[in-house]
């Protein structure tokens, strides 16, 4: 250890003077916390004193789709039902057909347009020109009667259903089979006028008729007695129209769903739900109830209400098409959704985080490693959705995507002892070796120890064909910091690959953060540790032998790789927004140096910058951002990355408690995006202040937000777009500055944090998931590296316990 690692309150003082008098005040409150704090030492595998969380089995939604491929006779679907033995059917524009299996079969004895299908006894009933047919439980279709000729061309048949009689609703009103004859609820009528507009029914088992309509929701009790429900719960006091769907649950609750919002009955006393109350929207087209919760349809998604939780699926993520034309529920419970683009099917299916992680591995493993190195990121499909034709290809970041992937490993290897583990670590870090070897020799050779961003073939396409130096200067146009390199993608000295320029300083937080995880975590032989060790020294020497910046083959410093005193601390025009992170950056490279290597040259040059360049005092405001979903979220992954390293292997308390209260802040402005990463990084590094009356310690909501989020993770990896900003549940972040930077709109729930997971996408955790919309057609196929790597990183330090 340096003979100089104690950060006292007036070298604090010193060192924060030079940056803001708020600084100031805020490292005199450190230094006054770090005079009395017990530190706990910095040992991995070891849950802080949170309470890990017990995880067994879970139910997780899943869709499938249907259309014409799998037998339907159109895509152009009016609705769905299914029948009490649970067979599915769905009305088209070319007839009805029925589910067997995976694939519908169309129905011989209706070949016709049906506009509306229901279940029926023991079957259903739908109607065909100018009839309702019946279809019987053997699948047998039968006319079941004739519509009136005599109603006139306004009175369209609206909906089906009812139990012991048939119920037809229509846009005259509400009428019921009589045998042949169809007959008008005459008393209904008084009550609602004659051209009320009939939209859904729902009888329950005590015998309770609610009708929803366009006029408002009405009821008939047991004794046949018709009224006008108006529901009324607190502050809340409705007279709905356009009641679009209602239905008695297996308690016998009643749901309505209308333009102000959705309601339940229980017990007679009603709960009224809006956006206040967690309603994500609220224009209905129907409503079905079953044991996976009440569902409705609206004319952008699908939502579900189960236990007091409410679930939107909007966007092909979950539903072939957002306009939601019907919704049925089997008795599996499984949801059926009618749109105009097939249907679609959501079930809940059994699972466990173990078993998500084991399923992502496999398809890393099948589809997303590439080259003999076995970068790991997303790949190409030809299909929307389909897996079976991809291309696999390259990205700016294929060195810390890889690194986080064997970030992963690593903590799985510690976790599980499984070998196949420490195999796939292995490989990631040998690929992050190979990045900074493919740079020497050939006609264009970087520094030693300088790394490539990635790597293509030489045998296949010629990258420089589009990066090049037009390319660069039009770039330069708009953004003036943009370097013109040319080439940008020299060959290697082996004459078989390209290597990528003008590495970041995103790639080297990856790099770093693997490297120490690798010699933690995975290296048990002599020649393991000396690899690493290797690496890092490389990488690190190349750092201080240019003055903390990264240069390049052409002998200027890359874009972002630059951590140099004379730019971070006395060149404002580059240093702005960048002190901070890039200051906490090198700190931890060179922490992280010190600690694998044992070299004492890293700790000096560490605290070289400590003592002279005050970068410990840059470091306390990591980032500038104005609050709650603001800046770049790549900044957020990379500052978490460099915390960790920087904070473990610090055994200075001052300097590590100086770490500390720069985290803290940090991590509370991320904390409601429930990022299951940032906070098993913040879990896993946070030691319990208390000085007297002051406490701080990491709150057990940490890891109960990061198990919900991780939870919710889809097994879909396709980059589907969707769409938040008309949801009624969100609070919109505006004003100032915000609205002229960012254009699209960005908000979160009511309740203060951001979307889950399962209702936008995020590829890595650089996605800004305060957005609210976002494009993506499924032609893009992402890993679920960032599911493993917090997954794995909770079971290692006892977040996370498997049952």
């Amino acid at each position: 250890m340096h003979e100089n690692t104690t950060l006292n309150p007036p070298m604090l003082r010193k060192a924060v003077s030079k940056s803001s008098p708020w600084l100031l005040r805020w490292a005199v409150v450190c230094a006054v916390a770090v005079s009395t704090a017990t530190t706990v030492s910095a040992e991995h595998n070891s849950n802080k004193g949170l309470g890990g969380i017990k995880v067994g089995q879970f139910l997780n939604d899943e869709r499938r789709f249907y259309n014409t491929e799998n037998g339907l006779p159109s895509d152009a679907v009016d609705s769905v039902a299914v029948t009490a033995d649970g067979t599915v059917l769905a009305a088209t524009d070319k007839g009805l057909a029925r589910l067997l299996g995976n694939e519908f079969h169309p129905l011989s004895g209706a070949a016709q347009a049906v506009t509306r299908v229901a279940p029926w006894g023991d079957g259903a009933v739908f109607q065909m020109s100018g009839s309702i047919m019946q279809y019987d439980k053997d699948g047998r279709i039968s006319k079941l009667l004739s519509l009136p000729t005599d109603w006139d061309e306004g009175d369209e048949l609206l909906w089906l259903g009812g139990r012991k009689s048939l119920l037809l609703g229509t846009t005259q009103g509400l009428f019921y089979a009589d045998g042949q004859t169809v007959r008008p609820f005459e008393k209904f009528a008084n009550l609602a006028s004659p051209d009320t507009a009939v939209y859904a029914t729902s009888v329950s088992t005590a015998g309770e008729l609610a009708v929803g309509t366009s006029t408002g929701l009405y009821e008939r009790n047991q004794q046949g007695e018709w009224s006008k429900l108006l529901p009324a719960a607190g502050n809340y006091s409705w007279a709905p129209i356009e009641v679009r769907g209602v239905a008695y649950d297996e308690k016998n609750q009643l749901w309505f769903a209308c333009p102000q919002g959705a309601g339940v009955r229980t017990d007679g006393k009603w709960q009224l739900f809006t956006g206040v109350e967690g309603l994500p929207y609220d224009d209905f087209t129907a409503l079905a109830v079953g044991n996976s919760g009440t569902w409705f349809g609206t004319k952008i998604g699908a939502i579900r209400y189960l236990d007091g939780v409410w679930s939107y699926r909007q966007g092909k993520r979950w539903v072939p098409a957002d306009d939601i034309h019907d919704v049925a529920v089997a008795p599996n419970g499984d949801a059926w959704f009618a749109t105009a683009d097939g249907v679609g099917r959501i079930r809940r299916v059994e699972t466990s985080l173990a078993e998500k992680a084991k399923f992502f591995e496999a398809e890393i493993d099948k589809y997303h490693r590439r080259t003999p190195y076995e970068f790991v990121l997303s790949v190409g499909v030809d299909k929307p959705g389909d897996k079976s034709k991809f291309t696999q290809r390259d990205s700016d970041n294929d060195g810390l995507w890889t690194s986080m992937y064997g970030a992963a490993e690593c903590f799985a290897y510690a976790a599980t002892k499984d070998p196949k583990s420490k195999e796939r670590a292995n490989k990631a870090m040998l690929a992050m070796k190979f990045l900074s070897e493919v740079t020497q020799g050939g006609e264009h050779p970087a520094p030693p120890g300088f790394p490539a961003r990635t790597v293509l073939p030489i045998d296949g396409r010629n990258p420089n064909d589009h990066d090049n130096r037009e390319n660069d200067l039009r770039k330069q146009k708009e953004d003036p910091l943009w370097k013109v390199l040319e080439p940008r993608w020299p060959v290697s000295a082996d004459g078989k690959w390209y290597w990528k320029t003008d590495i970041s300083s995103d790639e080297l937080d990856g790099h770093y953060f693997l490297y120490g995880l690798y010699y933690d975590l995975v290296a048990e032989t002599d020649e393991e540790k000396a690899m690493v060790q290797e690496v890092t020294a490389r990488v690190t020497d190349h750092l201080i032998a240019h003055d903390f910046q990264m240069v390049d083959h052409d002998g200027k410093p890359t874009r972002w790789g630059r951590f140099s005193p004379k730019e971070l601390n006395r060149d404002l025009d580059f240093s702005t927004g960048l002190r901070g992170m890039n200051s906490l950056s090198v700190l931890s490279y060179l922490k992280v140096a010190a600690h694998v290597t044992g070299d004492e040259k890293y700790q000096e040059a560490y605290m070289k910058l400590i003592d002279d360049e005050q970068y410990a005092a840059n470091a306390l405001v990591a980032k500038r951002q104005m609050g709650i979903g603001t800046g770049n979220q790549s900044d957020d992954e990379m500052a978490f990355m460099a915390y960790y390293g920087l904070i473990n292997y610090e055994d200075d308390p001052n300097l590590r408690m100086h770490y500390l209260i720069s985290m803290m802040p940090y991590w509370k402005l991320v904390e409601a995006e429930r990022n299951p990463l940032f906070n098993y990084i913040f879990a896993a590094c946070w030691d319990t202040i208390e000085t007297g009356d002051y406490q701080r310690k990491t709150p057990q909501s940490c890891l109960e937000d990061a198990l919900f989020t991780l939870k919710r993770y889809p097994l879909d990896r396709f980059r589907w777009g969707y769409k938040n900003s008309h949801r009624k549940d969100i609070q919109f972040i505006e004003g100032g500055w915000f609205e002229y930077w960012w254009k699209n709109p960005k908000g979160y729930l009511r309740t203060g944090v951001t979307l889950p997971i399962d209702e936008h996408f995020v590829e890595h955790w650089n996605k800004d998931v305060w957005n609210l919309d976002a494009g993506g057609n499924g032609t893009s196929l992402a890993d679920g590296t960032s599911f493993l790597l917090p997954y794995y990183m909770g079971r290692y330090y006892g977040f996370i316990v498997e049952k």
